[in-house]
């Protein structure tokens, strides 16, 4: 018996196991609620959020969306963090002064 006579068989074989391997695969990382790679965020204090500092402590997210909003069209890298405290916006250290004066309304946007 040679193998030369099921040479054809084996290039669709090959596919069929890749894709079925594939198939596995997905299925197990998108399956709902067991995936390693997604987790749900949990809500920490404002000091658990490394370099970032918080500029503003609105009461509704809404508020904080708008200064948000604010910062980021003046230029300043700004996020929004669901804290236990509530909404806060933070900024990085460098930039949490001007961001202050500009949701103060006391300091213009950079040109």
């Amino acid at each position: 018996m040679s193998w030369d006579s099921y040479h054809y068989a084996i290039g669709p074989t090959v596919a069929l196991v890749v894709v079925a391997v594939l198939v596995l695969l997905l299925r197990w990382t998108f399956s709902h609620g067991r995936s390693l790679v997604e987790r749900r965020p949990e809500r920490g204090s404002s000091d658990e959020y490394g370099l970032l500092e918080v500029v503003s402590a609105p009461s509704t997210f809404v508020e904080a969306e708008v200064q948000r909003r604010t910062l980021v069209d003046a230029g300043i890298r700004a996020t929004l963090a669901p804290t236990t405290e509530g909404p806060r916006v933070m900024v990085f250290p460098d930039q949490a002064g001007l961001a202050r004066q500009i949701l103060d309304g006391q300091g213009r946007p950079p040109a």
